[in-house]
């Protein structure tokens, strides 16, 4: 059966809202989008022809604050999945401690079919459709498919639109355009600072232990040469079309540029191939899933070696395998807490931009790795307040309650 992550998500928060004793009526007004629209964009192709896109934004809820993040490009996105990002994007700004609202969003189109001319056509026109928008409604940025160039030109017509300069209406941006530093490597770094943190908790040795890791993109690849600069000993890595093993561990620089210069991981020299089923069951000692959602099934769990599991893709653990894992004795560090790097990033580029005050690279690196910590230590001692192995409902509980303590402030409930 398909991986239904709506359905998960969903699932998941009425689980910790049950344990959490969140009020029912917030639970009924959290279990949809606050806010949606689903709209079609006319594009004059470059051969003069045109085509019909669809595209949507899903505004999960805006109790603690403007709803913000997330403008996927791809060829199967649907509403179903804007609606399902857009609750977890609720989850990981309150889980932060972060005065946002979850917002997704995005258009169903393929980038590597268009030129560069018809992929700005279309961000810009993206923008255009979005009803309300802005610094104080609701603040797109980007995600799969899209990149600081995208939002670049989606800030630009923002701002023609407007007519006045507004830095923190969009997330993501380029610095010169009053975008932060730290944004490429904000996601991966992050994902190994709160698995420190979890390493700390339970007295896990860093040096010489071997790491799989499946994605080798932006998040993955970071990810490894953290791992690796610590110490740890990356034994195997998955991309889409090919995988590479070694027991002795992986020369992460000479993997990157060997697939800038060939296109791929594959035949990479001195190591074996591995399959994704393989690198998801591998002896290995911490598995870092960073590509799909649902990969890590209840069969794969049973099989699952590794000590420990840090998500830096969204959703990649079913709720059956989260179980199966924790019984088993393996420490699962969540989604909302491991890949929440950009988030956090994304709140110091909002203060940065609505202050006209930029910080230096250092001052950023430090924030971040602050707020992450924190997080994860809050969510595993509400996890252990409530008598649960699972730091991932301690987090869920914690931002339940900062967004319903803001819900009924507000008197919505």
């Amino acid at each position: 059966m398909a991986y239904d992550f709506l359905e998960q998500s969903t699932r998941l928060m009425k689980q910790a809202a049950e344990i959490g004793e969140i009020n029912p009526d917030v639970v009924e007004l959290l279990s949809g989008p606050g806010r949606l629209i689903a709209f079609r964009i006319p594009l004059k192709m470059d051969d003069g022809s045109s085509r019909v896109f669809d595209a949507y934004r899903v505004c999960h809820t805006d109790a603690l604050g403007p709803t913000r993040d997330g403008t996927r490009i791809s060829p199967d996105l649907n509403l179903d999945e804007c609606k399902a990002l857009a609750l977890v994007m609720s989850i990981k700004h309150a889980a932060g401690r972060i005065p946002a609202g979850g917002g997704k969003g995005g258009i169903a189109a393929d980038p590597g079919k268009l030129s560069k001319q018809e992929f700005e056509r279309l961000c810009r026109a993206y923008i255009r459709y979005l009803r309300p928008s802005g610094p104080d409604c609701d603040v797109p940025g980007a995600d799969v498919g899209t990149d600081m160039q995208s939002m670049a030109w989606m800030l630009d017509e923002y701002e023609q639109i407007t007519g006045h300069h507004a830095p923190a209406a969009v997330n993501d941006k380029p610095p010169i355009l009053g975008g932060t530093l730290g944004g490429y490597e904000a996601t991966g770094l992050g994902v190994f600072e709160v698995f420190e943190a979890a390493a700390e908790q339970i007295d896990f040795k860093l040096e010489g232990a071997r790491v799989a890791i499946q994605g080798f993109g932006q998040v993955g690849s970071v990810a490894a040469k953290a791992f690796q600069d610590a110490g740890c000993k990356v034994i195997a890595i998955r991309e889409i079309d090919a995988g590479v093993y070694s027991e002795d561990g992986l020369d992460i620089d000479k993997l990157l540029e060997y697939r800038e210069e060939n296109g791929s991981l594959e035949d990479f020299p001195d190591a074996d191939s591995i399959s994704n089923e393989d690198l998801l069951t591998c002896d290995c000692d911490v598995l870092v899933p960073a590509a799909l959602q649902g990969v890590i099934t209840k069969e794969v769990a049973e099989n699952v070696k590794a000590r420990m599991v840090v998500e830096a893709a969204n959703s990649p653990t079913t709720l059956e395998a989260d179980e199966i894992l924790l019984e088993r004795g393996v420490t699962v560090v969540p989604d909302v807490l491991a890949n929440a790097g950009s988030v956090h990033l994304c709140q110091m580029e909002r203060t940065q931009g609505l202050s006209d005050d930029y910080w230096g690279a250092e001052t950023i690196s430090e924030q971040r790795r602050r707020r992450l910590v924190h997080s994860y230590q809050k969510a595993a001692e509400i996890a252990e307040e409530h008598g649960i192995k699972s730091v991932r409902l301690g987090a869920w509980i914690h931002a339940l309650k900062r967004i319903e303590e803001a819900v009924l402030a507000r008197g919505w409930c």
